[in-house]
């Protein structure tokens, strides 16, 4: 049996093992949160298509994952796929294999993603990256689970559950003619939308203590603590790459600071003036400041929204593209 060309996890466990190991990374007690993973065990058990929506940061792939270990296919693979990450022309052959010789290079047959995942779970990050002739052949299968590897005429048969996710709009991309309508309705059966952390700001101080933890652990413990001042200036920050910021920002605390108590002005985050900071600046100084403010943090999110495509974003905010080419630069943001 050859080996499997992506990361695979396999798990052999109890049930009460896989319920614990599926909802265990899923920090938080605020009520928007409990909302999405009481209907986490309910979704696992039907099976059926899953699109799991939400911002870049928020979780998407652990979300998979509780779903894998909560469903009866916990004991088998697991296997995460960035769409992508793989070349359009070679999608069809990741995707259902290929024989020796069904194209210029192909020196050997190799299985595909569906046969490796097969009795498991597929999860298609990024799905909304697929090329068009990709969303066709990925239909097809999602209809009837049969397949044909690149080169051979021998229909197969797998049995994958399809788990997909995506930080787009796929509804705006239909519109747009980006995204096959009928895709979405056989993805979408199930779809679950991932809240963003700042609506979740009640989670943040579990979730710092947690992930600290976590890292501490890792470098054979660390007790240093967080001062009141320094966890609310973390609920009060806007958190745009959600839980995955919040992460980094543990880890560079871990390594960059020595000091026993982390106070406001040690966070790698970019803190909002105190109110009494205007006082000292003139009506046009401090009219600039605030308009600096809503600038970087309305650009920040209208990327965000629009996945990073500044075509797109310039306009939604009916804007030229131009404009708004030299606020990102102006502010050092990320397209993506």
């Amino acid at each position: 049996m050859t080996q499997p060309r992506f990361p695979v996890d396999i798990v052999d466990a109890t049930a009460n093992d896989r319920l614990s190991r599926g909802l265990a990374r899923l920090v938080g007690a605020d009520p928007v949160f409990v909302a999405l993973k009481q209907k986490l065990p309910l979704v696992a058990r039907c099976g059926a298509p899953v699109l799991l929506t939400g911002e870049t940061g928020t979780g998407k792939e652990l979300c998979a994952r509780a779903l894998h270990y909560l469903s009866a296919r916990a004991a088998r693979a697991f296997l995460p796929v960035n769409c992508g990450a793989i070349p359009v022309e070679l999608f069809e052959s990741e995707l259902f294999g290929h024989q020796r010789g069904a194209f210029t290079g192909a020196s050997a047959t190799q299985t595909g993603l569906i046969e490796e995942a097969e009795g498991g779970t597929l999860f298609l990050d990024e799905i909304d990256s697929l090329s068009p002739a990709a969303q066709v052949k990925l239909l097809r299968f999602i209809e009837n689970h049969t397949f044909h590897a690149l080169g051979s005429a021998r229909e197969r048969h797998a049995d994958v559950w399809i788990v997909a996710a995506t930080n787009r709009d796929l509804k705006k991309n239909i519109v747009d003619g980006a995204f096959r309508e009928d895709l979405y309705y056989r993805l979408a059966v199930m779809n679950l939308s991932l809240p963003t952390l700042r609506d979740r700001r009640a989670d943040i101080p579990l979730l710092v203590n947690h992930l600290w933890s976590r890292y501490a652990d890792e470098r054979n413990g660390d007790s240093r603590q967080f001062s009141p001042r320094a966890l609310e200036a973390l609920c009060q920050y806007s958190w745009p790459g959600n839980i995955r910021e919040l992460e980094n920002v543990i880890q560079q605390l871990l390594v960059m600071t020595d000091v026993w108590i982390i106070e406001p002005e040690h966070l790698p985050i970019a803190l909002p003036a105190p109110p009494s900071a205007a006082q000292n600046l003139s009506f046009n100084q401090a009219r600039a400041q605030i308009i600096a403010q809503f600038e970087k943090a309305y650009v920040t999110d209208l990327l965000q929204s629009n996945g990073g495509n500044v075509s797109r974003a310039a306009k939604a905010a009916q804007k030229e593209r131009r404009s708004l080419g030299r606020l990102i630069k102006k502010y050092q943001l990320e397209k993506r």
